[in-house]
């Protein structure tokens, strides 16, 4: 079992950055691919970046051109998403994501959720 813990969301303004984090915990977390995702109001929950177990690998959605980077410390048991030049249509939950395999970026395709931290861009 691996359980996992978001934060880092608030509102924002058009133009800014935010980090969110994710907390995992779980005898064996460091070893899973985490990647992140976003769900907005009336949407569908879309897939944003994955990182390998390690942080040597890692995959982006195209519709982000590069304004995000995924990261991980496992030391720390942490995985984050630096976000910049936000945008109003960034305004989403934000989920981070647990799974074995690499290069997964489908929602069913990952086994654990956390609990979603809000992000508001405001114009």
């Amino acid at each position: 079992q691996v359980q996992l813990v978001e934060s880092g969301g608030g509102l924002v303004q058009a133009g800014g950055s935010l980090r969110l984090s994710c907390a995992a915990s779980g005898r064996t977390s460091s070893m899973y691919t985490m990647g992140w995702f976003r769900q907005a109001p009336g949407k569908e929950r879309e897939f944003l970046a994955g990182i390998n177990w390690n942080g040597g690998s890692t995959y982006y959605a195209d519709s982000l051109k590069g304004r995000f980077t995924i990261s991980r410390d496992n030391a720390k048991n942490t995985v984050y998403l630096q976000m910049n030049s936000l945008e109003p249509e960034d305004t989403a939950v934000y989920y981070c994501a647990a799974v074995r395999a690499f290069g997964v970026v489908t929602v069913t395709g990952y086994d654990y959720w956390g609990q979603g931290t809000q992000v508001t861009v405001s114009s």
